[in-house]
């Protein structure tokens, strides 16, 4: 009983961590989810990157739509991408965090356009920026925004 008293603090990180790690690979397990799903609904919804060229009288109307997205790392991955800082090599930890920010971007702006009738969106931009406080400090990263933009074309289909 003496040991777990002495060592009350650790046994609460270590439950910390632990809790920290459940608790955010079940929210992003969770937020895959349910992009995978709204992707399958959105497939046919087609968005390119490059530039389109429409001949006469075919484009109806032309837009621009964009979506956004802020994801906070878990502190369990901000841990361990404290630590892989320290060894060098990839963060896994912080790529499946600016992949689901990206994606879930494209997915609201997708969801935009089609809410106003378009066709398709061209031209598609992303930006990326890391906000929070941990965002000025150096090699710390708090939260990543990703804002999707294109511009939504409605054709004149008859």
């Amino acid at each position: 009983m003496e040991t777990i008293l002495n060592n009350l603090n650790l046994i609460v990180f270590v439950g910390l961590v632990a809790l920290g790690y459940v608790a955010g690979s079940s929210a992003e397990r969770r937020h895959y989810s349910s992009i995978i799903r709204r992707e399958r609904e959105q497939l046919k919804f087609q968005v390119m990157n490059a530039e389109a060229y429409f001949s006469e009288g075919r484009v109806g109307r032309a837009f621009l739509v964009s979506g956004s997205a802020v994801i906070s790392i878990d502190y369990f991955k901000r841990l361990l991408g404290i630590l892989r800082s320290i060894v060098g090599g990839r963060v896994k930890a912080y790529e499946s965090l600016v992949d689901r920010a990206r994606r879930e971007a494209i997915l609201r702006m997708k969801e935009q356009a089609m809410g106003k009738g378009a066709h398709m969106v061209v031209n598609l931009r992303l930006e990326t920026a890391t906000i929070g406080n941990a965002a000025n400090q150096k090699g710390r990263l708090g939260s990543v925004e990703v804002i999707a933009y294109g511009t939504a074309i409605t054709l004149n289909l008859s």
